[in-house]
């Protein structure tokens, strides 16, 4: 009689391998670390340490799902396309609104830091599986604007700490609203990369669970921590990325629990067949 794995197709109950454990404990430290910047004199120097975690942990819980290899070159294409519209923009105005970054981030690869470059490849991950995680079909634009979402912390954070100006401040905390459109705009091409680049990952709650994380993370820093304290970024902020936060984990849990694994389906298409029940 041949075994029957009951547990293929359920990818939540597969063990977790040493790329899933390091993608959390990647994970672990970006919380230790957003911890100190928020209670230090000096919360800036703890950005590119906080975005490369961050990264290596998109990548480790890509990793497990697609393999190393597919994950080095979603993040790769995404920092790319990041670095690209970030240079343009940096040096045109288009597509973000008018801006410099200033000395405080480094390094740089021309005008444009590398931490930035980082950011758009770690968090474009996690927001490309929350998208997948909502509705498959329509991953593309649900993740940019899941990552979209995460600019309404990211650039009021960002001008606190002086990383970068705008040439006319906007009606968000001094950010124009030609950003977020600039930002929807290129994080739908980080999607299409990432996409093309990752395929459709099956196991979804380490990127799921890191945009959590950096969603309450915020909210809890800006409605808290920060000095002065804000909430109207925290409730904006909170708000929207808590919305794809919660749909995602939503449609999750209904996926694992109306999915019936292959011996219960067979099962049940057997018992449909028999003219008796019992």
């Amino acid at each position: 009689m041949r075994a029957v794995d009951h547990t293929r197709g359920t990818a939540r109950r597969r063990p977790a391998g040493p790329a899933a454990t390091a993608g959390v404990a990647a994970l672990a430290v970006m919380v230790v670390l957003q911890v100190a910047s928020g209670v230090s004199a000096d919360p800036a120097r703890f950005v590119t340490p906080i975005v490369t975690v961050l990264a290596v942990s998109a990548v480790c819980f890509a990793a497990a799902a697609q393999g190393l290899p597919r994950a080095l070159a979603a993040f790769a294409a995404a920092a790319l396309t990041g670095y690209a519209a970030e240079a343009v923009g940096e040096a045109t105005g288009v597509p973000f609104g008018e801006y410099r970054y200033t000395d405080a981030l480094w390094p740089k690869i021309g005008a444009v830091p590398v931490a930035v470059c980082v950011a758009w490849g770690g968090m474009g991950i996690a927001a490309y599986v929350v998208g997948r995680a909502i509705a498959p079909c329509w991953a593309v634009p649900l993740g940019a604007a899941a990552l979209t979402a995460w600019d309404l912390f990211l650039d009021p954070q960002m001008l606190r700490l002086g990383l970068w100006t705008w040439a006319e401040a906007g009606p968000y905390r001094g950010v124009p609203l030609t950003n977020f459109a600039g930002w929807l705009l290129v994080s739908l091409l980080v999607m299409a990369v990432i996409r093309r680049t990752l395929g459709t990952p099956d196991r979804l709650a380490g990127p799921v669970a890191l945009y959590t994380v950096m969603a309450a993370m915020e909210t809890i820093a800006f409605a808290a921590v920060f000095e002065p304290r804000d909430p109207l970024v925290a409730a904006a902020g909170g708000a929207a990325m808590g919305a794809f936060a919660a749909a995602a984990w939503w449609r999750m849990r209904r996926v694992e629990t109306v999915r019936p694994g292959p011996a219960t389906g067979r099962a049940r298409a057997w018992q449909g067949r028999r003219p008796w029940h019992g």
